[in-house]
């Protein structure tokens, strides 16, 4: 698991894939996004040369676009995609703790979350929280409606659920 953080420029995808290909890299799973004006890379790969090696060949290129990184070596479950069947949106104004709380009551639900972006909008005086989630429904979509109802109503946000229709395609 490949790991990379550092201010948002063009060209980071193309230079750190480039290495990674020039070493055989074999590229799985990513997630790469940019967040407050940094860019951010979360990449699964599997690389034939000892983690050493790999990180001596990105050291360079990582020195060069300004970015840290991190190299793990885990057990891949590449081919093991996980298919959302709800999406969940919160927002509201911005209050300490409103992610902590939003996905402990999800999870006491059954939810298993796959994907969760976030903002902050509205106005520096009046912030508002924006919050997105994807994951799996595994007590049932109606034990999580229950739960967001509660949510909004204590901490006075608005959360909607709605189903996604994996057989679509």
């Amino acid at each position: 698991m490949l790991t990379l953080v550092g201010k948002d420029r063009p060209g980071i995808v193309a230079e750190v894939s480039r290495v990674l290909f020039d070493m055989k890299g074999n590229l799985g799973e990513a997630s790469m996004t940019r967040l407050g004006g940094n860019f951010t890379i979360m990449l699964m790969a599997s690389i034939p040369e000892k983690i050493n090696a790999v990180e001596e060949k990105l050291q360079p290129v990582c020195d060069k676009l300004g970015l840290f990184f991190h190299l793990d070596e885990i057990e891949a479950g590449l081919h093991q995609h996980v298919e959302p069947d709800v999406r969940i949106s919160i927002h509201g104004a911005d209050q300490a703790g409103i992610v902590a709380l939003a996905t402990d009551a999800l999870s006491a639900a059954g939810l298993n979350i796959l994907n969760l972006e976030s903002d902050v909008g509205g106005y520096p005086e009046s912030p508002v929280y924006v919050m997105h989630i994807e994951g799996v429904a595994s007590d049932g979509f109606d034990t999580l409606d229950k739960a967001l109802q509660i949510l909004a109503r204590e901490k006075d946000v608005v959360a909607r659920i709605t189903p996604i229709d994996t057989m679509v395609g």
